[in-house]
């Protein structure tokens, strides 16, 4: 009964939720593209015919990337397996088909899932016949889980993680938490609090495992590394540079006002630092534009170095804007100090991971509760400084003049990462206990 009245309420919110997508359409014009699939209408590939696949569930980018190499595992170990990834938004669409570009359309089908409606779920079920659907994080819909259950699709949750105040929601719905709850075959948590929170709400013990974080097995190849330097080379080797990552409205003004801190030191006016902002939504891309040019800051946009990179005089350059999807780390490899997004917001704040791995300290504003405990552990070793807002220019002005307390605390971040991986194979060998 509980799931029917969700569903019901999903149906009458269903002309609001395509009057939202038409309006994100607007300043973001790939929302507005493969309508059909969001229907679980789609062309079913020949390569799946008469296969068992598995599939994987990103929601967007930073699920994606995190799935990778638990992906890029599953794929060697089953070289005849198809795969079927589905993502929620353009981001991670486009993340997709520029990562598993040559296997597309011969071993990867890539689509969008459709929405939690049992006829959607079901035309989806029933084109792709998967055996197993790994969703990675908490992206728990009803629907989907009750009918993969009910077409003999297994479930496994990765990475799982639930905050406190996530918690309480799903306490306030409790019967169809539960029910959808006990119909996952298997929820991979990332830390025992997590797994409590779970239980608390209906999750079967018997069917929970703490594996930790993918997040941590992060593979810093020796190219990410390399473009780093070239990048430091372009901007001048020995200029500070500080990366606002992944941030939302209202934090590129934090970032600004920082950084016009910054250019009172009289130090700095024969080096200039230089800023980069990286938004995390690509319709706010020419918005944050103007904002930088309205401050009379000198702005370089990463567009730009691609289409005419002779046009472009980084070296004498302030700001650079990253309106491009998919390059976070490369830049963050040529950063000395990351200032995390979505945490000076309430937001929860975003993956602090990424730069503990590249050895870049972190500073975050107070929300953190997509992290939590990760954030704590950090913070506890040294590599991360929760930093109020108004804070957050003198402590970037103390951290950028201070070389080796730089270094010293990048070290304790990426000691942070060096000690906790080991979760993907965890998971990796839930997976195949799932198959077999």
């Amino acid at each position: 009964m509980a799931r029917f009245i969700y569903s019901l309420i999903f149906t009458l919110l269903l002309p609001f939720i395509l009057i939202r997508l038409v309006m994100r359409a607007r300043k973001a014009p790939a929302y507005g593209e493969r309508w059909l699939e969001r229907f679980g209408i789609f062309t079913k590939p020949d390569f799946v015919q008469g296969k068992k696949a598995i599939w994987f569930h990103t929601v967007s980018v930073g699920e994606f990337i995190a799935a990778v190499p638990l992906i890029e595992q599953v794929m060697a170990a089953d070289l005849d397996r198809p795969i079927v990834i589905t993502t929620t938004t353009p981001t991670g669409s486009e993340q997709v088909k520029k990562r598993f570009k040559s296997e597309l359309g011969q071993r990867v089908f890539h689509v969008y899932l459709p929405y939690d409606l049992p006829w959607f779920l079901n035309a989806f079920l029933r084109r792709l016949n998967p055996q197993l659907l790994v969703i990675l994080e908490t992206e728990l819909w009803p629907n989907l889980i009750h009918s993969c259950h009910k077409h003999g699709t297994r479930v496994l949750v990765a990475n799982a993680r639930l905050s406190e105040k996530s918690a309480k929601g799903y306490a306030k719905l409790a019967k169809l938490s539960a029910q959808m709850l006990g119909q996952i075959d298997c929820l991979a948590v990332q830390n025992e609090t997590d797994g409590q929170r779970f239980v608390a709400v209906g999750m079967p013990v018997d069917n929970m495992t703490v594996t930790g974080s993918i997040k941590f097995d992060i593979e810093i190849k020796d190219e990410l590394l390399q473009s780093g330097k070239n990048w430091r080379e372009q901007w001048g080797p020995k200029r500070k540079v500080i990366m606002m990552a992944s941030t939302h409205q209202g934090e590129d003004e934090i970032a600004l006002q920082a950084y016009r801190e910054l250019l009172t030191e009289p130090s700095m006016e024969t080096e200039v630092p230089l800023l980069i902002v990286v938004p995390r939504h690509p319709e706010r891309f020419d918005d944050v534009a103007n904002l930088i040019e309205k401050q009379g800051l000198k702005l370089v946009r990463r567009s730009l170095l691609l289409s005419s990179p002779e046009q472009t005089d980084l070296k004498s350059s302030q700001v650079l804007l990253v309106d491009s999807m998919g390059e976070l780390m490369q830049f963050l490899a040529a950063s000395d100090v990351c200032v995390m997004g979505g945490s000076y917001v309430e937001n929860g704040g975003h993956n602090p991971l990424e730069p503990a791995a590249l050895q870049v300290p972190i500073l975050m504003g107070p929300s953190q509760f997509n992290f939590a405990l990760i954030c704590q552990q950090l913070e506890e070793a040294g590599g991360l400084l929760t930093v109020q807002e108004q804070e957050l220019g003198q402590t970037l002005k103390t951290w950028i003049l201070d070389d080796a307390l730089i270094q010293l605390k990048g070290q304790q971040a990426k000691q942070v990462v060096d000690s906790n991986t080991g979760a993907k194979q965890k998971v990796f060998e839930l997976i195949q206990r799932q198959l077999h």
